[in-house]
């Protein structure tokens, strides 16, 4: 009896297969790569064999027939699946894979339990966008004709009219603006399909030109570059490669070493500084830097603190304000400067302030209190009671004038 292993899928993927002697065909080749053409990807449970080719096991899956059979000729397509578990590369529609038979679930029953597996999509056009090729080019638009024929004489494909008629998938819109990176020596690029990409480059000196970060450094100084979506104006002929723009591109992350990276800031209103103040972002090469770029960055925790360590200083600039909004703002400093680096005036303790004109004022109305009803009797008779009260406030008034420069705040200045 079959084990499956949880894979309940496991016997009718293989009773699916072997209806098709092409599926038999492959399985039964060693050492060879075999390309075909995708009819088909199960990404969800909205395809037709998600619950027997088991449900969400079978993310991933394709139908797949012959590259030189035409759609329609075969009534039962094979199955194949992704090679890989940890990188998704899914083909799209018309696109061509190749197959190589490897063991299946079921090689704990018998060692010779095998399935299909693809890998690689063929980079026909050799473009991250789309590689798809239609079952009948001839059947296509006359300039679309004309794209496909010259291409196979050794031309580059340039779709002129926005897009083909190729079925590339149910939400798949092939957009022909969309560029490849132009790679230089040594690069590892990895990209996506709408203008998203990792690049591990270096500096290039001699292909300053061609990118911007080359302009400082040394030849083979590591940068990374994350890019998610190319220039909003970018060029419609997206058959010419092009290199990221940290001022264009939508989003960036440029993890460098020694480069320079001619970011152009929003604001570099630096005047808080009496001295050292931060170097301009596109002019800095002292050391290694990460720039995060985009329309909107957010720095979000759901557990725990949000933490700016500085071996230097921490500069907040914006054009418009810098808000904070909280129970709580609690800031410890030696020196606080409020309006301007260059600010003196001192600002007051406000409790001992407070305390300090209390007691002035209750000592005066003790003093106009006894002064609005003492009477003096004969004329000329010493008051005594208005005399101790003046010498009370007097002493009073003393320890006020005493303490004045106690309430100056020793730390908060002000202009």
């Amino acid at each position: 009896m079959s084990t499956t292993f949880g894979f309940p899928s496991f016997n009718k993927t293989q009773n699916h297969q072997t209806y098709n002697d092409l599926a038999q065909t492959i399985a039964n080749t060693t050492n060879q790569l075999t390309p075909v053409r995708v009819k088909s990807i199960i990404l969800n449970q909205d395809h037709p064999l998600f619950k027997e080719l088991g449900e969400w096991n079978s993310l991933g899956a394709i139908e797949f027939e012959p590259v030189n059979n035409p759609s329609g000729k075969s009534n039962i397509l094979s199955i194949a699946y992704p090679l890989l578990p940890n990188n998704k590369n899914f083909p799209l529609i018309n696109e061509i894979v190749f197959l190589m038979p490897l063991p299946s679930v079921g090689i704990g029953s018998t060692w010779s339990a095998a399935r299909l597996y693809y890998i690689n999509i063929v980079s026909l056009w050799n473009h991250p966008h789309h590689n798809a090729y239609p079952e009948n080019s001839n059947a296509a638009p006359p300039s679309q004709v004309k794209d496909y024929t010259q291409t196979q004489v050794g031309s580059i494909r340039r779709i002129t009219d926005q897009s083909t008629e190729i079925f590339l998938g149910q939400t798949f819109k092939e957009r022909s603006n969309i560029h490849p990176l132009l790679p230089f020596e040594g690069d590892v690029i990895q990209e996506g399909r709408w203008g998203n990409s990792i690049r591990f480059g270096s500096t290039v000196r001699r292909a300053g030109e061609y990118n911007n970060w080359s302009s400082f450094g040394l030849d083979g100084d590591p940068i990374i570059i994350l890019r998610n979506g190319q220039p909003k104006n970018v060029s419609e002929e997206g058959w010419i490669p092009i290199t990221e723009n940290i001022n264009k591109d939508l989003s960036s992350i440029y993890s460098t070493s020694t480069q320079k990276i001619p970011l152009e800031a929003s604001s570099t209103d630096y005047t808080s500084y009496k001295n050292n103040s931060p170097t301009n972002p596109k002019e800095y090469s002292n050391s290694s830097q990460i720039i995060l770029n985009s329309g909107r960055l957010v720095f979000n925790t759901t557990e725990d603190h949000i933490l700016l360590s500085s071996k230097k200083s921490i500069n907040l600039n914006a054009i418009s304000s810098v808000n904070i909004d909280a129970p709580n703002t609690i800031i410890q400093s030696n020196n606080v400067y409020l309006g301007s680096k260059n600010a003196t005036e001192s600002v007051l303790l406000g409790d001992t302030t407070v305390y300090l004109l209390k007691t002035l004022i209750k000592n005066l109305n003790s003093f106009v209190t006894v002064c609005s009803t003492l009477t003096s009797t004969p004329p000329g008779t010493p008051l005594g009671p208005l005399n101790a009260v003046s010498s009370q406030l007097n002493t009073t008034l003393e320890q006020i004038n005493t303490n004045l420069d106690n309430i100056k705040s020793k730390y908060v200045k002000t202009i």
